[in-house]
């Protein structure tokens, strides 16, 4: 056999193989591959294809991504109309179809049958479109358009990956028409809006626009990079024989290859129908997707037939919509609330609106860039969101309804509970680990703890479970304390008596000698809780930790430059600064002199992590420095040729061009031409130094992080520990715990129950622990396990 025979003969195999693996991905859902190994495979055939152009076909895999750019869509006439439902919004309109159903099937004197049989999915919130296939091939995609006529978007839906190119198996009509629903996950439509807002776009208002928008690209390359995907749900014209029943024929087209509703449910009667409608909305925001209500047909085809259609939409089938998810609504204020780290944020005051069964008079704005993002006036009409529990959210402004006495939104000059002055820190876009350009920026009222909003929250914040844990003093505990002046700062807490509160509202004696003894009990916290529950701005638990981890000592912590900090696992240098200037606040200094005052002791201090202190090298070191238009490449570059930090400060301008493109070089000498960045590149380095994490420095290997640089992820329920238990034991040991499974993860613990990451898991071949085996795995570490 021949080279090309032999390559063609591959080419075909790769084929087969690659359709295989997105039936099983896209259809099945039960991925047999990795995404490596699927990759890999289609690189080759990809290759072979290159090198073998006679032998590429419009249906390999290969060929999703059109090369040309649309002027525009062409207009695609469809053969059998695409109908719209019609709608029912609560159980008296469901049993009035039912009626409709049976009444036009003549069935209600029929002794012999009691019920109708209904199919039941879920109604996806997306877009219609329909599929051709002509001998098994893929040969145009439309939208709905009007129902008679949409537009050709063919190679569109040619780069959705769960739309087969070429159907599977055998026995599909000639001609087969497929109706369906492409749409965006709520994961895909978060990945989406991130990257939005990483280049500067704008971020889509829901799943269902940013599915609308994405396929309706006259580039099939932008559609291709958006997170699109299928679910069909019924046929259009049929050349050739196909089930008697709507869910046969779905099951038909799955074996095809076409991806069909999980959801998909056969019911006998109206009242399994109410059954899954309730099932389905309890479960809705569990969903992976968006879906605005339940689709129920009557699934033999001949009483399709028999019942016919109205004008508009088939008597068959109805749409059981959920309350709505979106309103109307008008507002009619915006005021100012103050957290516990002094930032001012804008709360919209609206007209009351019931939205998804709950009425919503109030909304988050986030902040003023978000006011910003909307154009938003007071006096609009704007769309309202609520998805679920979430807090409701503005996602639009109807601009043509906007009144001429609308009023621009301000931020107060003043704090709207204490009357101190407010003042507006720029935040940093970073981009890569660089700074970048300007965005946004926090408005924060420099009251401090003279604030009665900040101080509250955060004596709240301070006391809460993962901070220092003080049971019995809940919001309202602590809001009488500040009203009552016997709290003023964390470090008062330790200096209250049992005469001071036993009168207070709620404090008999009993709560008020057990609030005291908590108070006693929390003198202990570990460092990591300590830092927590401070309150430091863009501190969570995971940072508090890494600091505790990393640095070692309340000391060190309090100590640490910007630049230092950002050494230390996922903190970047906007938050260093807040870190920073936190403790480099008189008041805050204070306030932690008091509380060691009143006997704290804070646990597990010890030297810094053994990770941290060796993670430092001259190059990594004037790259954080950001020198505008030098990379890391150009700093190892500077470090290479000069080999100190004096020596780059020395270099002269013929030693720098060696070294550096013109452009770097001059960015360098006018950078250290500026006596500030020269005393704090100095300033940090110095403390490199005093921390024994300098380049030069003799690297000590600091024992007990066995797991230094591991990802471990926890999954399933555990019996003998908590999962936060456990996640303390690996951290202790060095480990990072992380919630998802990825081939960067070095072992999953897997408890009863553990479903999706471990089969993700198994699926990357990682090492799986059960929870017998990790406990034996802790105690060879020197961790013990209580029984």
């Amino acid at each position: 056999m021949s080279d090309i025979e032999n390559d063609a003969n591959r080419i075909l195999l790769l084929r087969t193989e690659l359709r295989e693996h997105n039936h099983r991905y896209y259809v099945l859902d039960e991925p047999s591959v990795p995404d490596a190994e699927y990759d890999r495979l289609f690189r080759e055939l990809k290759a072979l294809e290159a090198k073998h152009p006679r032998l590429v076909t419009s249906d390999s895999p290969t060929q999703r991504i059109g090369s040309e750019v649309l002027s525009t869509f062409l207009q695609v006439k469809h053969q059998v109309p695409m109908l719209s439902l019609g709608n029912a919004f609560d159980e008296s309109s469901m049993l009035e179809f039912d009626r409709r159903v049976r009444g036009g099937l003549d069935l209600d004197n029929d002794l012999f049958i009691e019920n109708i049989e209904y199919s039941c999915e879920p109604k996806l919130d997306g877009l219609a479109v329909s599929l051709l296939y002509r001998e098994g091939i893929l040969v145009q995609g439309a939208t709905r358009g009007d129902g008679a006529t949409g537009e050709d978007i063919t190679v569109n839906v040619r780069t959705v990956r769960s739309i087969p190119l070429k159907l599977q198996g055998s026995g599909w009509p000639s001609v087969l028409e497929v109706r369906g629903e492409v749409f965006m996950s709520k994961a895909g439509f978060e990945r989406l809006n991130a990257s939005q807002l990483e280049i500067g776009g704008k971020p889509f208002a829901n799943p269902r626009n940013a599915a609308a928008g994405s396929l309706r690209q006259l580039d099939s390359r932008i559609t291709a990079s958006r997170p699109l995907e299928f679910c069909c749900y019924g046929i259009g014209q049929v050349q050739g024989q196909l089930p008697d029943t709507h869910i046969a024929i779905l099951e038909k087209l799955q074996m095809w290859g076409l991806p069909i509703s999980h959801e998909l449910k056969r019911a006998n009667g109206i009242e399994e129908c109410l059954e899954y409608y309730q099932d389905i909305g309890a479960r809705r925001n569990s969903l992976p997707y968006e879906i605005d209500g339940v689709v129920f047909k009557v699934n033999s085809l001949a009483y399709q037939r028999e019942l016919g259609f109205r004008a508009r939409e088939p008597r068959w089938a109805i749409a059981h919509k959920f309350p709505a998810l979106e309103e109307l609504t008008e507002l009619l204020d915006v005021e100012f609330q103050v957290g516990r780290t002094g930032a001012v944020t804008p709360v919209a005051r609206l007209m009351p609106v019931k939205v998804a069964g709950v009425t919503v008079a109030n909304a988050t704005l986030h902040n003023m860039d978000e006011v910003a993002r909307l154009g938003l006036m007071i006096g609009d009409t704007v769309i309202i969101r609520r998805a679920g529990d979430v807090i409701p959210q503005i996602m639009q402004v109807v601009l043509e309804r906007r009144p001429d006495n609308a009023r621009p939104v301000h931020i107060p000059e003043q704090c709207p509970v204490c009357g101190s002055q407010v003042e507006r820190t720029q935040l940093v876009k970073r981009s890569k680990g660089r700074e970048t350009v300007s965005e946004g920026a926090v408005y924060r009222c420099v009251g401090r703890l003279a604030c009665g909003a900040q101080l509250k929250q955060a004596i709240i914040h301070f006391v809460s479970r993962r901070a220092m844990d003080i049971e019995g003093l809940g919001d309202k505990s602590v809001e009488q304390l500040v009203d009552e002046g016997l709290v003023s700062s964390p470090a008062d807490l330790y200096a209250l008596k049992f005469d001071d509160i036993v009168d207070l509202e709620g404090f008999a004696e009993v709560s008020s000698n057990k609030l005291l003894s908590a108070i006693e009990d929390s003198k202990k916290p570990s460092l990591a809780r300590f830092i927590y529950a401070l309150g430091i701005p863009d501190v969570g638990e995971e940072t508090a930790k890494v600091l505790a981890r990393s640095l070692g000592s309340l000391e060190r912590v309090q100590q640490a430059l910007p630049h230092v900090l950002t050494y230390l696992p996922d903190v970047g240098l906007e938050v260093a600064h807040e870190i920073h200037s936190f403790f480099e606040d008189a008041h805050n200094q204070q306030v932690i002199k008091e509380l060691l005052k009143h006997g704290l002791q804070i646990q597990d201090q010890g030297e810094l992590g053994a990770e941290f202190a060796a993670s430092t090298t001259l190059g990594g070191f004037l790259d954080k420095l950001h020198i505008p238009s030098v990379g890391p490449g150009g700093a190892q570059k500077l470090a290479d040729r000069f080999g100190s930090l004096e020596g780059v400060f020395g270099a002269d301008w013929l030693d720098l061009r060696q070294t550096l493109p013109e452009k770097q070089a001059n960015s360098v000498r006018e950078f250290f031409a500026l006596e500030d960045n020269r005393l704090i590149a100095e300033a940090a380095e110095k403390q490199l130094r005093d921390f024994g994490m300098h380049w030069l420095s003799e690297k000590k290997v600091v024992e007990g992080l066995p797991l230094a640089g591991q990802t471990w992820v926890l999954t399933g329920s555990l019996e003998l520990m908590s999962r936060d238990v456990a996640k303390e034991k690996l951290e202790s040991l060095g480990a990072k715990v992380a919630g998802s499974v990825s081939a960067k993860t070095h072992c999953v613990v897997a408890g009863p129950g553990a479903g999706s990451k471990l089969a993700k898991a198994n699926e990357l071949g990682l090492k799986v622990l059960d929870e017998e085996a990790f406990v034996e795995f802790l105690k060879h570490h020197g961790i013990a396990v209580e029984s």
